[in-house]
């Protein structure tokens, strides 16, 4: 399982989300967003349906269509759509997305505000067996993995 953490400077979550998203339904996988903001599920579920150049269907969890759903915003790591990947969009770290090996993907995006979290989880994140870790940052427009 891979593991990458995403420090957010230029762009928003949404965007970033966006991006992250159309690559892993690009490789024909599924993506679980989780966030617990209520107005962060509204403005992701925008970008998702505006993305510039890709359909990313998305819809909230807790529909009786949740396993059709090749992107589904959620507010825990439950996925119930077989999601290969899960994106924490809201900064916050949650251990349960490495349980089960449910995900061959977790993306933790972060910004300024939240890297002492993102450094405790990195430490966590490294302590456990069978997990490859990213640090992934913008740079001149560009996304660069930095370690």
């Amino acid at each position: 399982m891979k593991v990458d953490f995403w420090l957010l400077s230029r762009d928003p979550a949404e965007r970033v989300v966006a991006m992250i998203a159309e690559r892993v339904l690009g490789e024909g996988g599924r993506a679980l967003v989780v966030s617990e903001d209520v107005a962060q599920h509204v403005a992701l579920e925008q970008a998702l349906w505006d993305a510039p150049q890709a359909f990313l269907a998305n819809g909230p969890a807790g529909g009786e269509h949740d396993a059709r759903q090749p992107i589904l915003l959620s507010e825990s790591c439950a996925a119930p759509n077989g999601a290969s990947a899960c994106i924490l969009a809201d900064g916050t770290w949650r251990a349960e997305a490495l349980e089960g090996g449910a995900f061959e993907r977790v993306f933790l995006l972060f910004d300024d505000s939240g890297r002492d979290a993102a450094r405790t989880a990195w430490r966590e994140v490294s302590t456990r067996d069978g997990l490859e870790r990213s640090f992934y940052e913008q740079r001149e427009g560009r996304w660069v993995k930095v370690a």
